[in-house]
């Protein structure tokens, strides 16, 4: 059975209850947030890696984790084209390296069937792969380049340094990047576990939608986009005729065929432009997403992003997690668990993500 942890309160958030989730019951390997899973994970080395040196990186192995007795050979050799696949794209910055490996982690262990997984992994560093196949000997992958400078002129200031990476934009080109013959791709952050089967996920049914993605109709929506785009009738009119929700573009399921053939690169690409002409809003990458795709995205389920847990783009103080079941942690927000945790000032909810961490030598 699968066991899924949750937060009582933000004040009392130190004692985690865990709770059994009865959609996940027919689920049996995934007991990575137990108790028992983290003694022996919170212990780390004195010095925090920084950019600049992958070589300053060092990884425990992962175990090969075979999961299901209904899953094809692992030793099949399988091609990116293979439609079995489940496709998942990955950004793999120096920054955020360490959140990123833990992701992969988490995704391979609670997987019924991590040999029908693909990652695809985008970098602007060319140094990593060596890296990822010593970490993950049995991985099926591929590294993708991602080349800056495709994006240098077009990223605007935004309220956090780290959004302005140009890595950061690299979903907007997974159409481009990716084989023609991948026709779907879950796209996750780096800053993130996932405590379920992710083909769940990778089974949404998107209807005539391009994109699926959890969506929040409660938050204000105004607040991401600045007075001069609410007070032009040519900006604000975009969403005439939609109800605009918004959604978090670290967890989306992407129709890549859709993607495609309407030429959705290029949609965000323009507004960007806008931007850098005018501004239109504040944030990094997600403004431009809302704007092409907010009012026409497929519902998933509140489960699959239970973000917000690196609190806000600016303090990134703690938070407890939302009601209800969970499937996926998500650290967005300024804080992250890797940077706390080595500080001595996690968060209750760090020692979660601190169960996938392979950061370290072998004990």
């Amino acid at each position: 059975m699968l066991w899924i942890m949750r937060v009582s309160g933000f004040f009392s958030a130190a004692m985690l209850m865990i709770i059994l989730s009865p959609s996940l019951q027919s689920f049996p390997p995934a007991e990575a947030i137990r108790s028992s899973h983290f003694d022996g994970y919170l212990r780390f080395p004195g010095q925090i890696p920084t950019a600049g040196d992958s070589n300053r990186f060092s990884f425990r192995k992962s175990p090969a984790f075979r999961n299901g007795d209904e899953c094809s050979s692992g030793d099949r050799k399988s091609t990116v084209c293979d439609p079995s696949l489940v496709h998942i794209a990955i950004t793999l910055d120096l920054d955020y390296l360490r959140g990123s490996i833990a992701a992969v982690h988490s995704i391979l262990q609670h997987s019924i069937c991590p040999e029908n997984i693909f990652f695809h992994f985008l970098v602007s560093e060319t140094d990593l792969e060596t890296l990822v196949r010593s970490t993950f000997p049995y991985l099926k992958f591929k590294v993708y380049y991602f080349d800056p400078e495709i994006v240098k002129n077009l990223i605007s200031t935004s309220v956090r340094q780290a959004l302005e990476q140009p890595l950061n934009y690299a979903r907007n080109y997974l159409g481009d990047l990716l084989e023609p013959c991948v026709r779907r791709v879950i796209y996750l952050d780096s800053d993130l576990v996932v405590v379920d089967d992710v083909a769940k996920l990778w089974t949404t049914n998107l209807n005539s939608r391009t994109i699926g993605a959890p969506e929040y109709c409660h938050a204000n929506f105004t607040k991401y986009f600045t007075a001069r785009f609410w007070s032009s009738d040519e900006f604000s009119d975009t969403f005439s005729g939609r109800r605009p929700c918004y959604f978090n573009t670290g967890v989306m399921v992407i129709d890549l065929v859709k993607w495609r053939r309407f030429g959705y690169t290029q949609k965000i690409e323009r507004w960007m432009e806008i931007q850098k002409i005018g501004r239109i809003y504040e944030l990094g990458s997600l403004p431009p997403f809302l704007l092409v795709f907010a009012g026409h995205v497929a519902r998933i389920e509140h489960r699959w992003n239970q973000h917000g847990l690196g609190g806000d783009n600016v303090k990134g103080s703690c938070r407890a997690l939302h009601p209800g079941p969970v499937s996926l942690l998500h650290w967005s927000g300024s804080g992250k668990p890797w940077v706390r945790l080595d500080t001595n000032h996690p968060c209750p909810m760090d020692r979660v993500w601190a169960a996938y961490d392979l950061y370290g030598p072998s004990p």
